[in-house]
């Protein structure tokens, strides 16, 4: 079976697969739950559009909910030979992951684009389209509330959903859950013989079962238990029983209890490094994130989450990073609020995202070619520890996947803190960068999006017209490839007010163009005109004489679309004069073309063939041999309108003599298209 994995997925286990134990009634239970009549029908109302069986696995962090959920789509997985889905609805520190993120992770998980800038109900739509015929099992993980579900629900009944939850998701129809309470005594003290060895259990038996008990069968006690013990071989199963018997009874549950056994055995500089993991995006920690955080090297940093991940306070997650359980999460947090100043805390923030920066940029770095003025790899990492260096372009690449849930956290984390705006900035720019040189901007789109509103928000909130008026042009233009021509507009045109109160004319100039570009793809010729117009007077009064020929020649276009060939003729005669100054012969080859076009469209063939002509010497200068064969094919329509077949066939044929086995090159497009 072909196993899917989104980007959005909670990709933790709760342990490994001998980890699991016990829970046959509940596993059963579920089993038999997929082909149950539905409420509806039991009940002799009429039944809805069919959709998705949705099975909820309910119980309290800690509770093995996510353990079950997954040893049960184990069981089920060959019923589904499409695969199965994964996505996690809450971080582990208890943020509510966004609906849209999810629904991306998914689409992503099927091999789906997802345009950028798309909002619930399209992504929820396009999910259940591609999803449509398929056998898939979703596993939902740790839902907040049912609006989350309810949007990722496919409308076909052959696939299956699993979800994980606290509680009941009231508002979603026919969903019984499975609720979960502790493991029986057997089962609990299976789970402690895999962790500590068979010997000890059977040496005290007894001891063992009252261990589990003082657990509350709970898995995550029993993991953190099982985890010291294996981490003490000398300690007495029943001691440590009884140590958790005997703590106060305001340490709370068994969780708390056996949290606070692991965590006071632990030295002080591992204390202070465990406090400090909560702070760590989306519950992923690796040995960077908390070297930066405890201020310690790398190599004490990876030796201590070793050790975390033994005694069960880490999980293994995938491709070598370790997870914070989120039943863990409240109990930190709480340490960390109580032992730690605010501005020790800020200062290891601001270290483990200043580690990010250095990070990125040298992942970015393997990504780039080396520049033409001779700077190299070599250089552009001059400074940079070597723990912070790539081998090589792949595992850079790979550090980037692996790392973009906790690198998007990480942003969104840093805009929301409103104390760390210069470093947040930062933070996003090298995220931006490192995308678009691994993946290319159209494939990153999506990630770009969210980042840009980012740097929107940190800009409105200070005041940084500059800034706010880059990011609506980044998010206007992105809305515009995607055919949400409206909010383009809308966006540069406050781009436009942004870029004034600036006192920016790059921006204000890219602004007005923009919005002609909008105009021009709504059909508004006139106001499309008019944008333009602005914009090339603005640049006339600058002298900057690239954007003049540009701007000349996307007015002759709109005059072009609009039937009003006289203005379009002057406008591409100027923009071809322009081109002539700025020694580009390419670009005058082209606008001399776009001008012969519309002399043809102005029923002036003589005019056309002639500047044709003009233009397909400039072509052969510039050595454009695809520009040329178009031009060649435009002369050939041109004679055989003339009444000139075989002249005609002669540019034909130099045509193709040009363009080898590639008739589609023949296609002129100006750069102010």
């Amino acid at each position: 079976m072909r196993e899917l994995r989104s980007q959005s997925e909670g990709r933790e286990r709760s342990g490994s697969v001998t980890d699991f134990v016990g829970r046959r009634r509940e596993l059963k239970e579920l089993r038999e739950d997929i082909a149950r009549t539905g409420l509806d029908t039991l009940s002799g109302r009429k039944a809805k559009a069919p959709r998705a069986r949705v099975l909820l696995v309910a119980g309290r962090p800690g509770s093995g909910r996510t353990a079950l959920a997954e040893a049960f789509v184990r069981e089920v997985a060959e019923q589904y030979p499409d695969g199965v889905l994964r996505t996690r609805l809450t971080a582990p520190g208890g943020q509510t992951v966004a609906t849209e993120r999810a629904l991306r992770g998914l689409l992503e998980g099927l091999g789906q684009a997802t345009p950028p800038g798309a909002g619930e109900d399209e992504l929820s739509s396009a999910l259940r389209t591609a999803l449509d015929g398929r056998r898939v099992v979703i596993l939902v993980d740790d839902a907040a509330d049912p609006h989350q579900v309810d949007a990722l629900l496919p409308d076909t009944p052959e696939c299956l959903v699993v979800v994980t939850a606290e509680g009941p998701l009231t508002g979603i129809p026919d969903v019984r859950p499975c609720t979960l309470g502790g493991l029986d005594t057997p089962s609990a003290v299976e789970m402690l013989a895999q962790r500590i060895g068979d010997t000890r259990v059977t040496a005290d038996p007894r001891a063992a079962e009252a261990l589990a008990e003082e657990c509350g069968g709970q898995p995550a006690a029993l993991a953190l238990v099982g985890g010291w013990l294996a981490a003490h071989p000398k300690a007495s199963v029943a001691d440590v029983a009884k140590q958790l018997h005997d703590m106060p009874a305001g340490v709370g549950g068994a969780l708390a209890r056996g949290f606070r056994l692991v965590y006071e055995s632990l030295p002080q500089p591992a204390q202070r490094t465990l406090r400090l993991l909560p702070l760590a995006p989306a519950g992923i920690v690796d040995s960077h994130s908390a070297s930066a955080l405890a201020g310690c090297s790398v190599a004490a940093a990876q030796s201590t989450l070793d050790d975390f991940a033994g005694l069960g306070l880490l999980h293994h997650a995938h491709d070598g990073l370790l997870q914070l359980p989120g039943c863990l999460a409240p109990l930190l947090q709480a340490l960390l609020e109580a032992r730690e100043r605010p501005a020790e805390v800020q200062l290891a923030r601001a270290r483990m995202l200043e580690r990010t920066v250095r990070l990125l940029h040298s992942c970015r770095a393997m990504a780039e070619p080396d520049e033409d003025d001779g700077v190299g790899l070599r250089e552009k990492l001059e400074g940079v520890p070597r723990a912070l260096r790539f081998p090589d372009r792949r595992a850079a690449a790979t550090w980037l996947d692996t790392r973009l849930p906790a690198l998007s956290a990480a942003t969104s984390l840093a805009v929301a803190d409103g104390e760390l705006d210069t470093l947040a900035r930062r933070l996003i720019a090298a995220l931006v960068r490192a995308l678009a040189e691994h993946r290319g901007t159209a494939e990153a789109a999506p990630e770009l999006y969210g980042l840009h509103r980012l740097v929107l928000d940190v800009a409105e909130r200070r005041g940084l017209h500059r800034e706010q008026a880059a990011a609506l042009l980044n998010l206007a233009d992105l809305d515009a490839e995607t055919g949400r021509t409206q909010e383009a507009l809308d966006r540069y045109r406050a781009a436009l007010d942004a870029g004034r109160a600036a006192n920016d004319p790059y921006a204000t100039g890219r602004a007005m163009e923009s919005v002609g570009g909008a105009y021009l793809e709504l059909a508004d010729w006139h106001r499309a005109s008019d944008w333009f117009g602005r914009a090339l007077a603005q640049a006339l009064a600058r002298g900057e004489r690239a954007d003049e020929a540009r701007l000349y020649g996307r007015l002759g276009n709109v005059h072009t679309y609009a039937g009003r060939y006289g203005d379009a003729q002057r406008s591409w005669r100027a923009a071809a004069a322009g081109y002539r100054r700025l020694a580009d012969v390419p670009g005058q080859a082209k606008a001399l073309s776009e001008m012969a076009r519309v002399q043809e469209y102005a029923g002036r063939p003589e005019e056309s063939l002639h500047t044709c002509r003009e233009a397909v010497e400039l072509a052969r200068r510039a050595g454009d041999q695809r520009l040329q064969a178009a031009l060649q094919v435009r002369l050939a329509d041109t004679l055989d309108r003339l009444g000139d077949p075989a002249a005609a066939r002669l540019h034909r044929s130099a045509a193709d003599r040009l363009l080898g086995d590639d008739p589609a090159a023949c296609e002129i497009r100006s750069d102010s298209d």
